[in-house]
């Protein structure tokens, strides 16, 4: 059963604590629970959780409320729910899973083939602004990726990831093409680590001499900058990525829910 203050109070308890800063609704504190138990690698990528009737016996709430804590966690997209089969571990293998981080579509709406070209993997130190974003000191060991991203055949996006090495042990150059620069499905199969939110941030810029090389383009063409930060099991910031994206036929597309 559930270790928690608030579960055990009496009923006036719980309507004196809902006024204090740390309360939480029931749900979220299961909901907290079955990701500390994802943290900790009790259910791996693509396991099987247990069902809601199991959670619910092994925390000492109902099925309802495991079901809303699920429902969240699902909206998140870090567990799946299959049909007659049940909620199972998000994976960065699964088809509808892999690309949803990748936001650029071509503006004729085509399917296009993408593939990638490692350009660079290099131990650097990170400068004070990523490591901030990381939450690493500055100066810090890290891995630095370069790559381009090829939209049927056309370089299309310019990539730099920066990684923490202490977190990331073992990635070099031949594990990136050995996963064809799958990088996600990369860090979770090798190292455990699943990528599950993204921050992004969009700005305008114009193509230096260096970048305008690496996509074909004259120096100062337009392109769009993404910068983003993602983040693993309990919020944990664990990759910087910088695209710059030609966007002369494509186009950003987010779906806002």
């Amino acid at each position: 059963m559930i270790n928690s203050p608030y579960l055990m109070m009496t009923g006036t308890d719980r309507n004196e604590a809902m006024g204090s800063p740390i309360f939480q609704p029931l749900y979220q504190q299961i909901k907290a629970l079955i990701t500390q138990s994802l943290i900790s690698g009790e259910w791996g990528p693509g396991a099987a959780i247990p069902s809601e009737m199991e959670l619910a016996a092994r925390f000492g709430v109902s099925q309802g409320t495991v079901r809303k804590a699920i429902d969240e966690l699902a909206a998140e997209n870090i567990v799946v729910r299959r049909q007659g089969k049940g909620t199972y571990v998000a994976t960065h293998s699964e088809e509808t899973v892999k690309l949803r981080f990748l936001r650029l579509v071509a503006a004729d709406g085509s399917n296009e083939l993408l593939d990638n070209k490692l350009l660079s993997c290099e131990r650097a130190k990170a400068p004070a602004n990523i490591a901030r974003l990381l939450d690493i000191k500055t100066g810090s060991a890290v891995i630095e990726i370069k790559r381009l991203l090829l939209f049927s055949g056309k370089p299309q996006i310019l990539d730099r990831i920066i990684l923490p090495a202490a977190a990331f042990k073992g990635i070099n150059t031949e594990r990136i093409e050995a996963f064809n620069g799958s990088m996600y499905r990369m860090y979770e199969t090798l190292l455990g680590i699943h990528m599950v939110r993204s921050e992004e941030r969009l700005t305008a810029v114009g193509a230096d001499a260096d970048v305008a090389a690496a996509l074909n383009l004259k120096s100062g063409t337009p392109l769009l900058s993404i910068e983003r930060v993602s983040y693993t099991y309990g919020d944990k910031p664990m990759e910087w990525r910088l695209g710059l994206c030609l966007t002369d036929d494509h186009y950003y597309l987010n779906h806002l829910e």
